[in-house]
């Protein structure tokens, strides 16, 4: 088939959308070029899943290797489809959550989406390119969508906002921003910042939604040419019986009295109403007029539409809070007796216990991704247990949505983290979810705020994170909205918006959005910015009443580490053949040592006595002797003119049988056998090196 493409200038690059060469019995497939990066994206539609009650919707975001000229660095597993990367699982959740909305809520046609790097440019991050290629691919399939929708990545260098920066450019800057958005509002943002302010933030997303403009129109000529006929929906059926009975049953007295101070409280009043549901419509449910779970479902939606109706009305919440009134908080620190740090965050009913752990340099994490290789000395971990809700389930290990909160989490912190030069450690933070009534990831920063502080790590300023929520009418913003503050689960699940944002006092750290309505205007993203700022002073205010600043010395269970610079021509005398030296070191003390090629040796130890005894052997090692040095050395070898004594380790020198003892010596055995410990003085180097000793010199008085 003839491959057929559109294209424009973005920002130095071409951006280019074609189709027609590739899949061609797939509902939709795509290929679209940035430069010299190319991503392709198939949208595939199946049969229905009668019964489900969501929209069964996967995206899959594939690194191929061999874009980028690399075969993946593991000697046991060259293949990287099976398990992908977190970047790849990041890079998904990029793509569908802004994309995922924009069908019909009530579609329950089996949807999947795969998007494959095939070049890799290595200038530009492909996320991006690749929620666009979905997107064309969705649009020209013949599914039902309310796109096009695009993405692009700002940065900040140099006090400039640049478009799709590189990833030079992405290190070098204060801001590394994803949003995504239709031709009409933003729809999604991701964002992780060096503290930049409000005013910058909100230029960098008015710049964004007029580059997403630009592509949305491409990708609407694109697919007024080429899109496929309308493919047959199914959706999932409404049961009027249901809706009826519930409807009938429930009074507004019921659902007003639906609210209390905890998550526990308003469930079980929920349950109790819909347990009287399941009585009172007993023969119906028996007849198979309807089920219980339809029964259910209607009364959740009119749960939901009751809260929203309260929320914007009378701006009464499900626990009398204020719109714009955060939980209360507590804090204990220094919760577990061996960890480096550990802190127990708990807003509402929401907990976070979040542990610290020090390590050495060589503990860093090895990233081997398809376009960058990296050690990373900090990284976060979030988990979310089924028993933190009230629920039962395997584990399955982290899921895509731990993923996307630890990363959340961790890009919150890393602005503020202290330098390696001067704090060498790899540093580990876990945030434990022990209970969730919304908002758990921002509960993980603020934990993990105050356990990289309790374990005495010098980070420059805490971080704080909070949620915002947002309510309308069916959607609407025009028909008025309300902005939340600190949202709770059924706030979260009921409403439109869920904006995460995270900072010190001055500026910005990290910001992720999703929405539920078609888009937001920048106006709206100001005014939420500036609540969601109120209330991250009050945190930190919080924060600092219990850990005003990181503790003065490392926990007592947290290792130590010894920094010296030593020549890096001595580096291999450190390491010795074959590593026998540094072996034999790290053996002997219990230490973890690393070294730099600049000659950086760091020494890791969680006894002092045995860091300091490695230290000095490293520095005997790495000595470099002088005339009139004294040292206490080993008699290695015996011949008849003299015996060899190893005064450092690796470096021996001759004591001339003249120089053996205050008087003459007629064998070299009559003074030394191999295996003594003696004391001699460096008394000549000769032109060669060689080392001249004497041990009559260092003897108290003439024999």
């Amino acid at each position: 088939m003839e491959q057929k493409e559109f294209s424009i200038d973005l920002s130095g690059r071409k951006l280019k959308i074609s189709t027609g060469l590739l899949a061609n019995q797939s509902s939709g497939s795509v290929t679209v070029s940035l430069g010299d990066t190319v991503v392709f994206a198939s949208a595939m539609m199946g049969d229905p899943r009668p019964g489900f009650d969501f929209f069964p919707l996967t995206v899959d975001f594939e690194e191929k290797y061999y874009a980028a000229g690399k075969i993946k660095g593991s000697r046991f597993m060259k293949r990287n489809e099976a398990k992908p990367s977190d970047k790849a699982v990041l890079s998904s959740r990029l793509i569908d959550r802004p994309i995922r909305p924009l069908f019909p809520k009530k579609m329950i046609n089996d949807v999947q989406l795969i998007c494959s790097v095939l070049s890799a440019d290595l200038e530009v991050d492909p996320s991006t390119t690749g929620l666009i290629a979905a997107s064309a691919a969705i649009c020209i399939s013949g599914m039902p969508f309310e796109g096009p929708v695009s993405a692009v990545r700002i940065g900040y260098v140099d006090g400039n906002l640049v478009v799709n920066p590189t990833y030079e450019q992405k290190e070098k800057g204060n801001l590394d921003l994803v949003v995504a958005g239709t031709e009409e509002a933003i729809t999604m943002v991701e964002a992780g910042a060096k503290e930049i302010d409000d005013e910058t933030m909100l230029k960098a997303l008015d710049l964004a939604h007029a580059e997403i403009k630009k592509i949305c129109a491409l990708q609407k000529e694109f697919v007024k040419a080429y899109r496929k006929p309308d493919l047959e929906i199914t959706y999932n059926p409404e049961n009027t019986a249901a809706i009826e009975a519930v409807e009938k049953f429930v009074t507004q007295d019921m659902l007003d009295g639906i609210a209390g101070p905890t998550k526990v409280a308003i469930k079980e009043k929920i349950h109790a109403i819909e347990k009287q549901l399941v009585e009172k419509f007993a023969a119906e449910i028996e007849a198979g007029t309807f089920t219980e779970g339809q029964l259910k479902e209607h009364f959740d939606k009119l749960f939901g539409k009751n809260m929203r109706k309260n929320i914007l009305e009378k701006e009464k919440r499900l626990d009398s809070r204020k719109i714009d009134e955060i939980r209360p908080i507590s804090i204990q620190t220094s919760l577990l007796p061996k960890t480096h740090g550990s802190v127990l965050f708990q807003r509402g009913e929401t907990q976070s216990l979040s542990i610290a752990t020090l390590g050495s340099p060589g503990s860093a994490q090895l990233v081997d991704s398809m376009d960058e290789d990296l050690e990373k000395y900090y990284f976060h971990h979030y988990n979310f247990p089924p028993f933190s809700v009230g629920e039962t389930k395997p584990l399955r290990g982290p899921s895509r949505r731990d993923i996307g909160h630890g990363f959340l989490a961790e890009r919150a912190l890393v602005p503020v983290l202290p330098d390696r030069d001067s704090f060498p450690y790899t540093i580990w933070v876990v945030s434990e979810i022990m209970s969730c009534n919304g908002s758990s990831s921002m509960a993980a920063v603020c934990g993990s705020t105050l356990a990289l502080m309790d374990a005495g790590v010098p980070i420059k300023k805490p971080v704080a994170g909070i949620a915002m929520g947002l309510v309308t009418y069916d959607g609407d913003l025009a028909n008025g909205y309300k902005i939340l503050t600190d949202i709770q689960s059924f706030e979260d699940f009921a409403g439109d918006m869920d904006f995460k944002v995270t900072g010190t006092r001055d500026g910005i750290t990290a910001i992720q959005m999703d929405i539920k309505v078609k888009g937001l205007s920048v106006d709206l993203l100001r005014e939420a910015l500036g609540r969601a700022k109120t209330a991250r002073l009050q945190i930190l205010d919080e924060i600092a009443k219990v850990l005003p600043e990181p503790r003065k010395e490392l926990a007592p269970t947290a290792p130590r580490i010894t920094s010296i610079m030593i020549d890096p021509d001595k580096i291999r005398d450190v390491i010795g053949k074959g590593g026998e030296t540094i072996q034999k070191i790290t053996k002997e003390t219990g230490v973890e040592i690393d070294i730099e090629d600049s000659g950086l040796v760091m020494i890791t130890a969680t006894n002092q006595a045995a860091g300091k005894m490695a230290q000095e052997w490293i520095e005997r090692i790495t000595y470099e002797p002088k005339i009139g040095d004294v040292f206490t050395g080993k008699v290695v070898k015996i011949m008849e003119f003299g015996a060899f004594v190893e005064m450092v380790p690796g470096k021996d020198g001759l004591v001339h049988i003249s120089e053996l003892a205050n008087r003459r010596v007629e064998k070299v055995e009559d003074v030394v056998k191999e295996g003594d410990i003696i004391k001699v003085k460096l008394i000549d180097i000769d032109n060669q090196g060689r080392y001249k000793l004497s041990h009559k010199q260092v003897l108290d008085q003439p024999e």
